[in-house]
This record gives C-alpha cells, structure tokens and sequence, in this order.
C-alpha cells in the first residue's frame, strides 16, 4: 500500500527538521503513542494502541531514521508487532522545502500489514493510515505553533 501527501507547517526549515528528531514532540504527535523511547541518535522504541476497524491492538516496535541530508531528507523506516493482531512495516520518505515564513512537507511511504490487519482489506486500512497521517499532522502542527508562539512579557503593574 502506498501513502502520499503535502503539509504546508507554519515554521521555517530548521525548527521543522528539528521538531521530526524530538522525542517528546514525536511521542506527543504519534496518534495512540503510549511510549518512545530513544535508543540512539537516529532509532527510537516505541508502543503505540491503534484501533483499525474491529481490531485493536498495542503495537511494540520501532522506527529507524536513514539517508539524512540535514534540512532537506531522510527515510522514517519502522515496524511494530501486534500480537495476534499482526505486524506493520513500512518506510516513508521525507522531504522539506522552505516556502517563505512556511515550509513544505511532503511524505512518500509504502507499509504492508500482516496478520488479522490482512484480513480487514486495503480500503479500510488505507483509509485508516491516512487518517492517522493527518493526526500526526495536525498534532505536530499544533506543537510547531506552541513553540513559535512569541512570549509576551507581563504589563507592569500600575
């Protein structure tokens, strides 16, 4: 199955490539994450609980960040067990372009699923990653905006 999309973030490059390589902004931006652990500079540990028509499940695994140009690329690659619910894979490419005050997003991804997901069909879960990417989207968006908001200093008091 494959995914593509463009988001248009309110920031600039640096804050968006920085954003994609935090642990507490992806823990807060994964759809369902229950925990993301860091176990090097570019792998993360993860478990995250989706819900994909019938079948839920809590998802252990991990996502690993390769062929980086620093505020330009890199590939997200991940895979996650889910019990007797089944497996996912996949791997997603990723690209940045400033557009004046905003920057460009733009995700090219492939997953498979195996298992009980299998058997639910491509529509649904397809339909499902989709909606799980614009999760994503619209939390990291939000955390962007909470980190670019300017402090205002309090008015003195009279």
């Amino acid at each position: 199955m494959e995914l593509e999309g463009t988001q248009e973030l309110n920031a600039d490059p640096q804050t968006v490539w920085a954003a994609l390589f935090d642990r507490d902004v992806l823990e807060r931006a994964i759809p369902g994450c229950e925990t993301l652990e860091q176990t090097s500079e570019t792998e993360f540990a993860a478990t995250v609980k989706l819900k994909v028509g019938p079948v839920s499940a809590r998802f252990m695994g991990g996502v690993e960040l390769s062929d980086i140009v620093p505020l330009v690329s890199c590939i997200l690659s991940g895979k996650g067990s889910g019990g007797i619910a089944g497996f996912a894979r996949g791997a997603a490419r990723v690209a940045l372009e400033q557009d004046g005050e905003m920057t460009r997003l733009t995700y090219t991804a492939e997953a498979a699923v195996g298992g009980k997901l299998a058997s639910l069909g491509n529509r649904l879960i397809k339909s499902t990653a989709q909606k799980l990417a614009g999760e994503f989207f619209a939390n990291f968006q939000k955390i962007l905006a909470e980190r670019t908001e300017p402090v205002l200093a309090p008015e003195p008091a009279e």
